[in-house]
């Protein structure tokens, strides 16, 4: 079965920087494009970054261009989630997401906060 398992984050400071992973088991991971989305208390969830099957095409929200990067490994099933120069509106949890078959498939989050 379809398998999203997200891991990073944790507690860092303004200014730092973090990395996520999301392992994906259970399809071809390769030719499915791939999505983080983020939610912060009382928010709802929305989307940070997205990546095509390939990389070859990534895409940001505005609030995080220029300090996140999306990538991914398609041999070891992993993408990645670059972040830099955070900031406490950046706390939220943190999920990997894709459409197989025309089906979501979510990882169980990780938890990043943003504080000194």
């Amino acid at each position: 079965q379809v398998q999203l398992v997200e891991s990073g984050g944790g507690l860092v400071q303004p200014g730092g920087s973090s990395t996520l992973s999301c392992s994906a088991s259970g399809f071809t991971f390769s030719i499915y494009g791939m999505k983080w989305y983020r939610q912060a208390p009382g928010k709802e969830r929305e989307l940070v970054a997205d990546i095509s099957y390939n990389g070859g095409r990534t895409n940001y929200a505005d609030s995080v261009k220029g300090r996140f990067t999306i990538s991914r490994d398609n041999v070891k099933n992993l993408g990645y989630l670059q972040m830099n120069s955070l900031k406490p509106e950046d706390t939220a949890v943190y999920y990997c997401n894709v459409v197989v078959k025309g089906t979501p498939y979510w990882g169980q989050g990780t938890q990043v906060t943003v504080s000194s």
